[in-house]
């Protein structure tokens, strides 16, 4: 089913409208789009649409609209493993043990048909763009699910932008060679695939992280990394990576999952390493439900710490900042769904958030911050592929409660949802 030529009466985010946007009591007024040939023609105040109303047009009368999303940190390999998994001791290290003697069981088929899963359900709820890691733990050896996930990318292509991470332990880049031949292997899969690792207390090796980083450079590839999953106030992780990159005067993006230490060090060293991170192409994603489940996990105690990383003041310095899914029902998250917009919920819980959808939407929306070069201050809708989540019981005050219910458009068709009949005679 195709849009409307007009989607009349949208509420838009502030995030996503220009400086000199009208509002009326504080509150951006709303915006008419126009969708030509699958993408956003323009952009205009509906009170300032010099035309009458589009025959044919929808009339939102307010419904929140966004763009499609970016889950920019999932574990396509290891979703809906849970249900075939005995007891999983609590925290991080539990998962990881249950999630390798689980894997011995893997083969092709069941990969597959699990990770295909989890991007039909991200195409449903409004998704464009997934980012996948893969666990690396051989150096010989490339992990079953990696050419699988490189063939997922290119039938998926045109509808999610599949991207590929190569998670591999940080002992592996130990030794300078074996390290410029792992990122060389990540280089030859193609330019969805990225060079990570997984950096934590207990591998912890200033010179493994360095020859990562190095082997990255040389070989022009933007990196992603699990860096200080932990709540250990001495983790070195984040500030190390923030150093290095400006020694090696490293040019491509690097993005830094979790960084749950942050939460846990003296106030005056965090801010230090946020200062840092800034200064650096260095993009933050926070995972909150994996985070709220797996740090300070102890069988039969409440956790007193949440675990989230400090998203507030990355934001008060201009760090590109995402919230992502993470794991889906697998030993390190119980939970889930695929939808960015449940860790974002999370999220607004968990760290008090003001305005999730004023403010707070951009951090599933913004691709451009997974990307090299610049992103700008203020992005558009004006140009890009008519890609439009529409939440048609939610408005901006509670969300993102109640917004299960959605239309979502792509290139300007309808491809879930039915829209409500008041919508076609504005």
């Amino acid at each position: 089913m195709n849009a409307p030529a007009v989607l009349h009466n949208a509420r838009l985010p502030r995030w996503l409208l220009p400086a000199d946007w009208p509002a009326r009591d504080g509150v951006p007024v709303l915006a008419r789009i126009a969708i030509e040939n699958g993408r956003v023609h323009a952009v205009r105040p509906e009170a300032a649409a010099d035309a009458a109303p589009a025959p044919g047009g929808w009339d939102l009368a307010g419904t929140l609209v966004l763009p499609g999303f970016v889950d920019a940190h999932t574990h396509l390999d290891k979703a809906f493993t849970l249900p075939r998994m005995k007891q999983v001791q609590p925290g991080l290290l539990g998962a990881i043990d249950a999630m390798l003697a689980d894997r011995v069981h893997w083969n092709a088929a069941d990969v597959r048909e699990r990770a295909a899963r989890g991007l039909q359900w991200a195409w449903e709820c409004g998704t464009t763009h997934v980012r996948t890691h893969v666990d690396w733990w051989e150096p010989d050896a490339v992990p079953l699910a990696w050419p699988v996930m490189a063939e997922l990318a290119q039938e998926w292509r045109g509808r999610i932008r599949l991207e590929q991470v190569g998670l591999i332990k940080l002992p592996l880049f130990e030794d300078a060679e074996q390290a410029l031949r792992l990122a060389r292997q990540v280089k030859a899969t193609g330019p969805h695939a990225l060079l990570g690792g997984f950096v934590h207390s207990t591998n912890w090796s200033e010179n493994a992280l360095r020859n990562l980083l190095v082997s990255a450079q040389a070989c022009e590839l933007d990196i992603d990394l699990h860096v200080d999953e932990e709540l250990n106030a001495a983790a070195l992780g984040l500030e190390t990576t923030a150093r290095i990159l400006r020694e090696i005067g490293y040019e491509g993006r690097v993005v830094c999952g979790h960084v749950c230490a942050l939460a846990a060090q003296p106030e005056a060293r965090a801010l230090a390493t946020l200062d840092a991170v800034a200064r650096a192409p260095i993009t933050i994603v926070s995972l909150p439900a994996t985070n709220l489940l797996l740090q300070d996990a102890v069988t039969g105690r409440t956790p007193r710490q949440r675990g989230i990383t400090l998203v507030k003041e990355a934001r008060e310095r201009g760090i590109p900042l995402l919230f992502a899914s993470d794991n889906v029902q697998d030993p390190f998250c119980r939970l889930g769904s695929f939808d960015p917009v449940e860790a974002l919920g999370t999220a607004a819980l968990v760290a008090q958030l003001d305005e999730p959808f004023d403010t707070w939407s951009q951090a599933l929306c913004r691709a451009d911050w997974l990307q090299r070069g610049r992103a700008p201050e203020r992005p558009t809708l004006a140009g890009a592929p008519a890609d439009l989540v529409l939440f048609t019981e939610a408005d901006c005050f509670g969300w993102p409660s109640r917004s299960a219910a959605r239309v979502v458009l792509r290139e300007g068709r309808v491809t879930r949802g039915a829209p409500p009949a008041a919508w076609r005679a504005p």
